[in-house]
């Protein structure tokens, strides 16, 4: 049986193999959505702290919130999760430039009908060549390149796209994989213009999306204004947003508290600095989320002495992952893998499994026991500590829980001294792998095995930062991603989990929670739960002041 959908009106209808909606039930979808529209305010400018200032404006090539949030608003994707959906999964994917899309029996071929009329910002249209010359320059098939390239790996299953008129692209794939479709609705995967060069797209990027891009001053501000002629009639509500770049969160948050800015950006407010803007500022909304951004450990294991595996044991068994939470999160965050642990997260193995893992014994003092035995072995002791660096991005995500790990490691005979290293620098150094051992943050594109995975274990993948590969790894992967069934999928993923935790390919330490405040007079902006990366379209955003 096929499965598609496609648009119709502002609602989502089920094609062949399901059930539409009646009639009556139709009308009365209109009638709310005419009720909600009339109570929205057109005009305003909503103003966001931006936690650092990217090294580019270009999606496809950068790997940080920092440039994927301000200018998801500038593009469209084919399809994309409902941005009022607080969970990511395949069921609350819609249709964007895609109006309907279909798949063949064995989930190896998937046909797009594409929206007919829409206009890129320089006034050129959209067609089926756009969609073909990106996943083209995606996976390095074009006569154009990108300079850097984090996702090609998501793309590993795709032969080849093909398009049939302006209209219609379809998606080839080497084998069934069924979670494909999540791939292409994550913020992430924006359609680019044949006709705009990567080079453009880097410093002035033209989207078909609500916002045109304006300015990008860097360590200033990035900007982006109404775009007066978007497919959507009567959206975006807002005239602009200015991204401001402001990277210490206590001037973030005085800047929130003094009205210079409507909202915070997520992830920027620490628990404890949320308690102290309610108690300053009662009027501002402050809530808790979930991010799907876990802090990892991660070691490269080219580079002596940490190529020696008894080393990188040694050093994940340090870890104290409750005191990362308790100190770092305020008490609220989880212990999990590398996929969102339960019940926000659809596939990370839950706590009665996951302590059965290699280095996820709660008891600390013994795993350090351990530890420091294995560090006596290698001819390290209290009297022979092994010094070294420990490369983080330079904002406050990485920098307090690296200054905690280096505390930890002290604990197995490692003196540690923090190499801070600025966003510009930051992924282009790890992607070389000039580091010895670091701490990051897993920027997980959407809750689902397939990104994790084939963005950060497979062999030879563009943010496989510690060089981990096996083989045998890589067929287990392509084992889970091509399974329909969902409980037999998730088994295998759960296989996939343990064996990443014993071979400590790049340990997990914890899973924090943060703060998200705003402005009562901010409207209609969903935060989504299992991605940070997913929900900036801003389209329906408004101001209600």
């Amino acid at each position: 049986m096929v499965h598609s959908r496609r648009w119709l009106g502002s609602r989502i209808v089920a094609g062949r193999g399901a059930t539409r909606w009646g009639p009556a039930l139709a009308v009365a979808a209109v009638l709310l959505s005419i009720g909600a529209a009339s109570a929205q305010k057109q005009g305003g400018v909503l103003r966001v702290p931006n936690l650092d200032s990217p090294a580019s404006m270009s999606i496809l090539e950068e790997a940080t919130v920092t440039s994927e949030g301000p200018m998801m608003p500038v593009f469209n994707n084919l399809v994309l999760f409902d941005q009022h959906k607080p969970r990511n999964t395949l069921d609350t994917i819609v249709p964007e430039l895609a109006t309907d899309w279909v798949w063949n029996d064995d989930k190896t071929q998937l046909k797009l009908t594409l929206r007919q009329g829409v206009k890129w910002h320089d006034g050129k249209p959209f067609t089926s060549a756009d969609v073909r010359c990106t996943w083209d320059l995606l996976q390095g098939k074009g006569t154009e390149r990108l300079r850097v390239n984090p996702r090609k790996s998501w793309y590993r299953n795709l032969d080849a796209v093909t398009t049939n008129g302006d209209y219609e692209a379809v998606f080839q794939l080497k084998r069934p994989q069924p979670s494909f479709i999540a791939l292409l609705a994550s913020g992430w995967s924006p359609v680019y213009p044949c006709h705009v060069s990567p080079a453009q797209m880097r410093q002035h990027p033209i989207g078909t999306g609500p916002f045109k891009f304006v300015e990008f001053k860097p360590n200033e501000s990035i900007k982006v204004a109404r775009n007066p002629d978007y497919w959507k009639p009567g959206l975006p509500y807002l005239d602009g947003i200015e991204y401001m770049v402001i990277r210490n969160t206590s001037t973030a948050v005085l800047a929130l508290a003094s009205g210079q800015v409507d909202r915070t950006w997520p992830g920027i407010v620490p628990l404890p600095l949320m308690r102290e803007i309610k108690n300053q500022a009662p009027q501002i909304a402050c809530n808790v989320y979930p991010w799907n951004i876990p802090r990892l450990l991660i070691i490269n294991r080219d580079k002596p002495p940490f190529d020696n595996p008894e080393l990188r044991r040694a050093m994940t068994l340090s870890l104290d992952r409750k005191a990362f939470i308790d100190i770092l999160s305020d008490g609220q965050g989880d212990i999990g893998g590398t996929l969102l642990p339960p019940p926000d997260g659809a596939w990370g193995p839950p706590p009665e499994v996951l302590k059965t893992f290699a280095s996820y014994d709660p008891d600390v003092a013994k795993n350090r026991t351990e530890a420091r035995a294995i560090m006596q072995k290698l001819g390290y002791g209290p009297d022979k500590r092994l010094a070294m660096p420990l490369t983080t991005r330079n904002v406050l995500a990485y920098r307090d829980p690296a200054v905690l790990l280096i505390d930890q490691l002290k604990e197995i005979y490692i003196d540690a001294t923090l190499d801070l290293v600025d966003t510009t620098q930051w992924y282009p150094r790890v992607a070389r792998k000039d580091y010895g051992v670091g701490l990051t943050v897993g920027e997980s594109g959407l809750d689902d095995p397939d990104q994790q995975y084939y963005e950060n274990y497979v062999c030879g993948a563009e943010r496989n930062y510690t060089g981990y590969c096996d083989p045998e790894f890589d067929k287990m992967v392509d084992r889970q991603s091509a399974e329909p069934d969902i409980d037999k999928r998730r088994k295998l993923v759960w296989e996939i989990e343990r064996k990443l935790a014993e071979d400590g390919a790049r340990p997990v330490i914890y899973y924090p929670r943060s703060g998200y405040c705003e402005y009562p007079y901010v409207k209609n902006l969903t935060i989504i739960v299992n991605s940070n990366y997913n929900g900036w379209r801003f389209e329906d955003v408004w101001l209600d002041r």
